[in-house]
C-alpha cells in the first residue's frame, strides 16, 4: 500500500512531518550536499533577531552523555543581512522555509517578523520565547503566561502568515504558557527548547561554558519532551510540533502519537547529517508494516 505522509500545521502544508530544528541546520544549504532539501517537511533556519548578535564567548558548546549543551547566544547577522543575503539563495527551494525569530522585547519581535513578511517564499516563523526579556531583568519571555501573550500578541499585530510559538520547558505548567499563546492568535506551538543545564570542568574546577549554564538537547531530553507533548495536545486545539532529543523515526512517531502534527530533528544532525531522510524513509516504513494510510492518523493515537 501507498502510505501518504502529508500533513499540515494550520493553513501550513507538509509533504512529510519531518522538519529540521532552528540552530541546528544552518540556514539548509549547508547540508545540501548531504540530504535532499526539497525532499523534507520544512527546514527553521537559525534565530534571526532584529540586529546582529555576536553571541556568547567560546567555549559556548559541551558534549554531555545523552547529548550536548550550548550557549551560542543566537549569533546571527540580523534581519536585513538574511532578508538581502541569505533568502535570495533559499527561495527556489521546493519545501517550507520558517524562520527562527528572537527577540529582547515585544516590538524587537513584532518588527523582525514584519519585515520577514514581506518575503513571499516563507510561510511561517517560529517564534523564541526564551530570549531574556530586558523589562523584567532577563527572564525569559517564555517562563510566565503575561510575557508569553505579551509576545505574542504584538507579533500577532504584525505577522499575517503562520505563527509557530516555541516554547520554554523551564517552567512550572508548559500547558497554561501554551494556552495562553493560543489566545492571543498562535497558530501552533513548537516544543520542547532545550532544558537548562551545565558542564564542570574538574580540573580546572570552573564551568565548561563560558557563561556558566546553557541549553541541553540530544536524547536526554526525550522523556520530558515527549511528556509536555503530551500535556499540551490536551490543552489546546492549535497543533503541536514535538522536538527534543528525536534521534530516529521511532522516536518520531512516539511524539506524532503523543500529539504532534509534525516533528523537528536537532542535535541528531550534528552526529548524522543524513538523518531526516532516514527518519522520513522510516515513518513510511512503519505505515506500510502497520497498514497505516495516513500518519494523520497517529496524531494523538496514544491518547485512546
Amino acid at each position: 500500500m501507498n502510505s501518504e505522509l502529508t500533513t499540515a500545521i494550520a493553513s501550513l502544508q507538509l509533504q512529510n512531518p519531518v522538519m529540521t530544528a532552528s540552530g541546528t541546520f544552518g540556514y539548509g544549504l549547508e547540508f545540501a550536499d548531504f540530504v535532499d532539501l526539497n525532499s523534507l517537511g520544512g527546514i527553521i533556519v537559525k534565530g534571526t533577531t532584529l540586529e546582529a548578535r555576536e553571541g556568547n564567548p567560546y567555549p559556548r558548546m559541551a558534549e554531555t552523555a545523552q547529548g550536548m549543551l550550548n550557549c551560542v547566544g543566537l549569533q546571527n547577522r540580523g534581519v536585513d543581512y538574511f532578508c538581502r543575503e541569505i533568502y535570495p539563495k533559499l527561495q527556489g527551494l521546493q519545501t517550507n522555509v520558517i524562520v527562527n525569530v528572537s527577540g529582547n522585547s515585544p516590538e524587537t519581535y513584532a518588527e523582525c517578523a514584519r519585515r520577514i513578511a514581506q518575503l513571499e517564499r516563507i510561510p511561517a516563523i517560529e517564534l523564541n520565547i526564551s530570549c531574556p526579556n530586558v523589562r523584567q531583568g532577563g527572564m525569559a519571555f517564555g517562563v510566565s503566561a503575561d510575557g508569553a501573550a505579551s509576545v505574542v500578541r504584538a507579533v500577532r499585530a504584525a505577522y499575517p502568515k503562520t505563527l509557530i510559538v516555541k516554547l520554554s520547558p523551564n517552567v512550572t505548567s508548559i500547558a497554561d504558557i501554551a494556552r495562553a499563546v493560543e489566545a492571543e492568535g498562535a497558530d501552533a506551538v513548537s516544543l520542547i527548547n532545550t532544558l537548562m543545564g551545565m558542564a564542570i570542568d574538574a580540573e580546572r574546577r570552573r564551568p565548561v561554558l563560558s557563561i556558566g549554564t546553557g541549553g541541553l538537547s540530544g536524547p536526554a531530553v526525550k522523556p520530558v519532551a515527549l511528556r509536555m507533548v503530551w500535556q499540551v495536545y490536551e490543552a489546546v486545539k492549535i497543533p503541536i510540533v514535538g522536538l527534543g532529543g528525536i534521534m530516529n523515526a521511532t522516536d518520531a512517531i512516539e511524539f506524532i502519537l503523543a500529539g504532534a502534527a509534525a516533528v523537528e530533528i536537532g542535535t541528531a544532525n550534528f552526529i548524522d547529517p543524513q538523518v531526516t531522510a532516514k527518519v522520513i524513509d522510516g515513518i513510511r516504513d512503519y505505515l506500510q508494516r502497520h497498514g497505516i494510510g495516513s500518519v494523520r492518523e497517529l496524531i494523538g493515537a496514544a491518547h485512546g
